[in-house]
């Protein structure tokens, strides 16, 4: 009857509740870094401060990603207007094809700190995230 006891759901071990709860801040901190999905753990995970730390660098890097689109689209239009231009517009698709990659690299970077259960600034735009209070 002991034994009976011993597997009911109320007495669970502690430490598989604090796993699961690790991994569901893992999950939400893996989602902080996948551009627009950044906004889920902002909000659903707000009282978290490990998920939350994550969540306002990925919103920085989302930020910074549309910017880049942005800009990229902008003078796409800007040099494709002149039919001289075929040069510099290739230079510039070098330009920002470098630049979505360290994009890319922040982001896994980011998923990186979160699997490991570290919570530190992503260089560049690290100290920024700090600033954001949502």
């Amino acid at each position: 009857m002991a034994e009976e006891e011993k597997n009911t759901p109320e007495n669970k071990p502690r430490e598989s509740k604090e796993a699961s709860s690790i991994d569901e801040n893992k999950l939400f901190g893996i989602l902080s870094y996948i551009s627009f999905l950044c906004l889920i753990p902002l909000f659903v995970k707000k009282d978290n401060e490990f998920v939350y730390f994550h969540a306002k660098q990925g919103l920085v890097l989302f930020i910074l990603e549309i910017a880049v689109y942005i800009l990229n689209r902008i003078a796409i239009g800007f040099l494709f207007i002149s039919i001289f231009t075929l040069g510099i517009l290739q230079v510039w698709g070098l330009i920002m094809t470098l630049v979505n990659l360290g994009l890319f690299v922040l982001a896994i970077l980011g998923i990186v700190n979160v699997i490991q259960n570290q919570k530190k600034e992503l260089p560049l735009i690290g100290k920024y995230a700090e600033k954001i209070k949502i």
